[in-house]
Order: C-alpha cells, then sequence, then structure tokens
C-alpha cells in the first residue's frame, strides 16, 4: 500500500495580492521565493480561504488589496480567520513605467503579490466597525449638506439667467420661509413656473434631510463612547459640536501617530515638494489627505483667530512677513497640534496658551 503524505506548509508564507472589482477578482499567489498561480474567481473572500487552506495548508497566509469601493469588509473576514490581510493605498504601491503603460487586472495583481513579499507595502488604519458606522453618520450629513447647496445655487442661476433680481443680494446665506415664499409667489410663465417649482421643490426636500441628519449627529455626539471626547475638543476655540464629532471619528485612536508631523501628514496640512539639484519649488499644500477634515480644520482656524488671543498673537505675527491664505495654514497646523495634545492627554485646552 502506498503511503500518501499530507501537504503541509507550516512555518512557510504564502503572498497572495487581489486585485479587486465588482464582478471578479484577479488572484496572484505566490511563495517566498516565486510566483505559484494567477487565477480569477468570484468576489468571495470565504472562496480564496477555502482555495488557500486546500492548497496551501497550515501557511502563514498574507493578502493584500487596494483601498476602493469594497471598504474593509473583505479584510475583516480574512483577519477573523487568521489571516494576515492589509488593505494599501493604490499610490503607495511601487510601479515601472512600463507597466504604467501595459496595465491590466493580471498586472496589478501579481505587482500586490510581489510587492507583498518584497516587505514594501504598509498599510491603512483599519478602523472598527463602530467606528466606522459612526463615520458615516458625519458623511451623510456632509453629502446631504452640499446637495443642499447645490440646489441653492441652482436656484439663484436660474433666477440670474432670467433677469431676476434677489432681495437683499444673491449672497444671503440663510433661506428663510419668507424668502422662499417671494420665489413662490413670483408672477411666472407657465413653464418658467413649472421649472422654478421643481428646483423649490428639490432644495425644500434637501433642507428636510439635513435638519434629519443634524438631529442624528446631534444625538450621536451624546453617546457615551463621545461624549467626553467631545467635550474636551469643544474647549478648543474654534471647533464646535460637528467639527468635535468628525475628528473624534475620522481619527478614532490618536495613539496611532507618533508625532504631529505624522498626523499633519494624514490630513494634508503638508507642502507639496519638487527638488531636483539645487532648484526646489514648493507647490502649495499636498492634493494627497484627508480633505474634509483639512477643510473643517482651516475653517475652524479663521474662528480660532478671534477667539483665542494667542492664535491672533500668532496670526498677527505671521501676516507681518506672509500672505493671510498661507498664515492661516500655519494657524491651521497649531490647532491641530491643540487637538492632538487634548486627544492624547485627555485633558480640556487653556485657551490664550502660547506653544
Amino acid at each position: 500500500m502506498k503511503q500518501i503524505k499530507q501537504l503541509d506548509f507550516s512555518g512557510q508564507n504564502i503572498f497572495c495580492g487581489i486585485d479587486v472589482h465588482k464582478n471578479s477578482w484577479k488572484v496572484c499567489i505566490r511563495s517566498e521565493h516565486m510566483e505559484l498561480k494567477t487565477f480569477s474567481q468570484k468576489p468571495s473572500a470565504s472562496d480564496l480561504k477555502n482555495h488557500l487552506k486546500q492548497n496551501y495548508p497550515s501557511a502563514i497566509y498574507n493578502l493584500v488589496y487596494e483601498a476602493g469601493f469594497c471598504g474593509f469588509s473583505y479584510c475583516r473576514e480574512f483577519s477573523n480567520d487568521e489571516m494576515n490581510c492589509i488593505i494599501v493605498h493604490p499610490a503607495d504601491v511601487p510601479i515601472m513605467d512600463k507597466e504604467k503603460q501595459r496595465k491590466s487586472d493580471i498586472v496589478d495583481c501579481r505587482k500586490l503579490s510581489k510587492t507583498l513579499s518584497d516587505g514594501s507595502l504598509s498599510g491603512i488604519y483599519i478602523p472598527s466597525v463602530e467606528q466606522q458606522d459612526d463615520r458615516s453618520i458625519i458623511r451623510a450629513y456632509q453629502q446631504l449638506v452640499k446637495d443642499q447647496t447645490r440646489f441653492k445655487n441652482r436656484i439663484k442661476s436660474w433666477l440670474l439667467f432670467q433677469g431676476i433680481v434677489i432681495p437683499g443680494g444673491d449672497d444671503r446665506q440663510y433661506w428663510s420661509n419668507n424668502f422662499l415664499n417671494w420665489l413662490k409667489g413670483l408672477s411666472l410663465a407657465a413653464s418658467a413656473r413649472i421649472s422654478l417649482d421643481l428646483l423649490i421643490h428639490g432644495y425644500e426636500e434637501s433642507r428636510e434631510m439635513v435638519l434629519a441628519a443634524t438631529r442624528q449627529v446631534r444625538i450621536l455626539s451624546r453617546q457615551e463612547r463621545h461624549k467626553k471626547q467631545i467635550k474636551l475638543l469643544r474647549s478648543i476655540p474654534g471647533i464646535g459640536e460637528i467639527a468635535a464629532l468628525l475628528f473624534a471619528t475620522e481619527i478614532g485612536d490618536i495613539s496611532r501617530f507618533d508625532g504631529l508631523d505624522p498626523l499633519c501628514d494624514y490630513i494634508g496640512l503638508v507642502p507639496k515638494i519638487h527638488s531636483s539639484g539645487d532648484k526646489e519649488a514648493i507647490l502649495g499644500l499636498t492634493h494627497r489627505g484627508h480633505q474634509k477634515l483639512r477643510e473643517t480644520l482651516v475653517e475652524a482656524s479663521w474662528t480660532a483667530i478671534r477667539l483665542d488671543p494667542a492664535m491672533t498673537m500668532a496670526f498677527n505675527r505671521y501676516i507681518k512677513t506672509m500672505k493671510k491664505n498661507r498664515a492661516i495654514i500655519k494657524i491651521a497646523r497649531k490647532l491641530l497640534n491643540r487637538i492632538r495634545f487634548v486627544m492624547k492627554n485627555q485633558t480640556e485646552y487653556i485657551t490664550g496658551v502660547v506653544e
């Protein structure tokens, strides 16, 4: 009788690069020394886990895919089965020019598995399910506010196109019921009346959605898991309830940043630099970063320079040598340092403290 020897990859690393798409995955599997196989499969983490366990039993499984539409669910599914899975920023994957010229799903998954085996990839932060769900509330609120603004702009553009002057100017921030009644009472031709009414109806619906989202944001900010953090952050001049909740949910564990510089890099408060030889060009702020956190931080900084004497003094000093829009970025960095201090030390900010 022949003795059948079972497969055993104990102690050996298997690297798996996945190019994820909605309808299919391209998968490349490597050992520590060579590429083993490349294949297509349906988008299923369980199918890939079964394939790895069946063909490479007891191995140390290392998987990677690029951040995108599918979020963190696949990563959590792999990790729950004791597989090492990371998600990488697409721009952090090393790529050669010839790969750019001949880009395909097979090239992408091979590149992911190869760079993973080389140890040249660093994964992004994976939030908890609770943190992710809390983020979704504040993000939905922000999206609805944008939708409301779009309807306002459409109505103002329509009035401008029709040659209708808005009472008090078209730069009004708050649209009262009286203003809406004025819009509804305009004497217009039948077709014009219909088109304007459709826009007004869209605005009113978006306003109702914003009010509903605002109530949910306030409920979330009073939850026990956020209550203390929100209170601490609101002790900083310029930081309101929504901004505090945004920082609490998006940053999460502040200890994952070793210092202020990595936090600035995450948010995008660092310059974009092009340097070659003796020439160096600073091209403004980097395009990479957390856009919404950066916008909120800059907006809060304009408020902080009015409310915090230390910030007022710093801003007045900066504008002696630079333009205001550059000076406010320096203030934003100072404000971010205050946020980091408050979150790290769990203590309220004392207004007027000079760094």
